[in-house]
């Protein structure tokens, strides 16, 4: 694996799970309580041995690399491992902005040409999953691959999202279509059982989709980026120009939780999944290839006789007799008294406030950071650092879809309301 270089794409303006990417980059989304998106693949990366990592972004970056900064330095035991973010930028040979995965990778292939690497892994910064890319590398070097493709088996439903992946019965691709509808989708469908699924999983789930993680051998991604300058993306125009082109492609089906964090909806079920009793489809509870984040220090939650089913509490919090159900509450969350969350993600805070500035903030007319007694919380997502008053009411009342109130610090996406980041919503507001 020190042949090995990983590339991390931080996605596009992420205007799908937005307002959680109103001030931050998509990898830098909260997830689970206490840690981010971004460590994810960058865990994955460490329990399989490949310790250098840049990390591709062009939005809302601040908060990303200051997390990245404080949560990762690889180089302590006077290795070679790192974890680096490449910003866009401007240069007078490239003027423009990154116009998407493959022209990203171009834009800085200068730099990623200077390591001494055989092999570069292709992730995505937006994805939950638990992978070990060393397995994924030797495949690849096992089947003379130019270019390998990490493949999910997927029902007909689902795969409608996807690029799909026409393989033989070694796996070889054969032919790679990108969302396909109709008779198209179903001439992509191939007997997963070859891939190690049961005879009724493989007739359940015969497509292959592609998760967006490649392996690429050196000289081809090279070759490919810069023979074909105007292809801007991996999926939609590389891939289809290595086929079209002779290179020898190859499947890598990963049979296991695998969930793209892409839109609001599937962000806030990923992390309600999380609360799952007794086995909850992703666990951060594996000592054997752990999810590494940013070491705070915080000290224990305290819980003031409050009733919790269900939920994860991140450290630092404390709850006042209040009842909690289903939920998500991030590091230094504060609820108070006669209060109930339930189905609900509550990011936390940045930072503590005392008793005595709670105490001013309240004499002034305002809102101390958490949630205020007597407040109703249902089906919400609370970003980080918001100040939610006395007997609030959010429940999305009216069972609206869509709804877009920034001058009232929340959005609307799936029927889930966000209270945006730094948000205040009065007392006894009704949402």
């Amino acid at each position: 694996m020190k042949r090995v270089l990983s590339i991390i794409l931080g996605g596009g303006a992420g205007t799908r799970l937005y307002p959680l990417t109103k001030m931050r980059a998509k990898p830098a989304v909260p997830l689970a309580g206490k840690y981010r998106l971004i460590d994810i693949p960058i865990s994955n990366c460490i329990n399989s041995g490949i310790n250098k990592m840049y990390v591709l972004t062009q939005f809302n970056s601040a908060s990303l690399n200051r997390h990245l900064t404080q949560s990762y330095n690889l180089s302590a035991g006077f290795g070679q491992g790192f974890v680096e973010v490449l910003a866009a930028q401007q240069t007078p040979e490239s003027p423009s902005w990154f116009g998407g995965t493959a022209d990203a990778v171009r834009k800085y292939q200068w730099l990623f040409q200077e390591w001494d690497v055989d092999q570069y892994l292709i992730l995505s910064g937006d994805q939950l999953y638990r992978m070990d890319y060393s397995l994924f590398v030797k495949h690849h070097i096992e089947t003379g691959a130019d270019l390998s493709v990490a493949a999910l088996p997927v029902d007909e439903a689902q795969a409608q999202a996807f690029g799909l992946m026409r393989t033989d019965v070694e796996g070889s691709i054969l032919e790679f279509s990108e969302k396909p509808k109709g008779e198209a989708l179903h001439a992509m469908a191939v007997d997963t059982s070859r891939f190690g699924l049961s005879g009724e999983d493989a007739a359940k789930r015969p497509y292959l989709a592609s998760m967006g993680i490649y392996v690429f051998s050196r000289e081809t991604l090279f070759d490919l980026i810069n023979s074909n300058p105007g292809h801007k993306d991996f999926g939609k125009e590389i891939i289809p120009e290595a086929l079209k082109r002779g290179d020898k492609l190859q499947s890598y089906v990963f049979n296991d939780y695998w969930e793209d964090i892409g839109t609001i909806g599937a962000f806030y079920e990923a992390n309600l999944a999380l609360t799952q009793q007794p086995d909850p489809p992703f666990s951060f509870y594996n000592e054997e290839f752990p999810i590494y984040t940013r070491p705070r220090y915080l000290p224990p939650s305290k819980l003031l006789d409050t009733q919790v089913t269900e939920s994860i509490i991140g450290e630092g919090s404390m709850l006042k007799a209040c009842s909690v159900h289903r939920c998500v509450l991030g590091v230094r969350s504060r609820v108070e008294s006669e209060c109930v969350l339930q189905d609900s993600l509550m990011m936390g805070a940045d930072f503590f406030e005392s008793a005595e500035e709670r105490a001013a903030l309240r004499a002034r007319g305002g809102i101390p950071v958490g949630v205020g007694s007597g407040t109703t919380v249902k089906g919400a997502i609370l970003d980080k650092n918001v100040r939610i008053g006395n007997n609030v009411t959010i429940v999305n009342k009216d069972r609206i879809e869509e709804a877009d109130r920034p001058e009232l610090g929340f959005y609307i996406r799936n029927g889930i309301v966000v209270i945006v980041k730094n948000g205040s919503v009065a007392d006894g507001t009704v949402i």
